[in-house]
């Protein structure tokens, strides 16, 4: 098998549901054991298992909230016990909550923030004497092509997506050190069964190539940044959108 992972170990948060069901599957496709995390939903998480299962690979679940940093220690010390060890952290889950600046409460701002850029910060410092210990690993973060490109949908979540990408870039330097490299992934429009328009009906000028992306666009560039192909790649952002950025 191309890119094998075998013999990897990798932790992905929020693999219940949409990419990062798709990138927890195929990480284990290609031979990594994988540690399914969930948040709230135990339905999703139970149906990434058993589509793992399903072909022969190994996986556990795991639930915690990834804004409580106490939650997080829990998460990787019970991924890393039963997987003997994290190679992989794929930071990915993430809250959106499609609201408008007047809308948000200092509540709510600090909710979006704690988990979509706080939570992957802890989830790094939570995995990385795992990878210490190996002098190797390979963090991955899922980040937007809203981290550059404004939106005009949700203020908040934009500015936590610009801020996963320097995170990436900082940490990069800092851990080149022990062998770990820390790169973002920035998907655009990803179908994840929320698209109300079909594949036919879109505009090719804002979707260059006729269609959106699915999870599997995702997760095979998340298992190629993950393998020994990329060891000399780290700091990057690489834009996974079909070119919508251009338009």
């Amino acid at each position: 098998m191309s890119l094998s992972l075998e013999g990897k170990s990798a932790l992905v948060t929020g693999a219940g549901t949409g990419i990062g069901k798709g990138i927890a599957c195929e990480l284990a496709r290609r031979g990594a054991k994988v540690a399914i995390h969930y948040n709230a939903s135990d339905a999703g998480a139970k149906d990434t298992q058993r589509r793992i299962e399903e072909f022969g690979g190994m996986c556990m679940t795991v639930q915690a909230d990834v804004a409580d940093q106490q939650q997080i220690i829990r998460m990787v010390d019970a991924a890393a016990a039963g997987l003997g060890g994290i190679d992989i952290l794929v930071n990915n889950a993430a809250l959106q909550l499609n609201i408008d600046w007047l809308e948000y409460t200092e509540e709510l701002y600090d909710r979006v923030m704690n988990i979509n850029l706080k939570g992957y910060w802890q989830c790094m410092q939570a995995v990385i004497p795992y990878m210490k210990h190996k002098q190797a690993g390979r963090i991955i973060h899922i980040s937007s092509v809203h981290g550059k490109r404004p939106t005009d949908f949700d203020p908040v979540y934009c500015m936590s997506k610009g801020g996963i990408k320097m995170l990436g870039r900082e940490s990069a330097i800092e851990l080149a050190r022990y062998g770990i490299t820390v790169n973002t992934i920035a998907p655009g429009a990803i179908d994840v069964g929320k698209f109300k328009t079909t594949h036919k009906e879109l505009d090719r000028k804002k979707f260059p190539l006729g269609r959106v992306g699915l999870p599997a666009d995702v997760a095979s560039l998340v298992c190629y940044v993950a393998s020994d192909e990329t060891s000399f790649m780290t700091g990057s952002t690489i834009r996974t959108d079909g070119a919508g950025m251009l338009m």
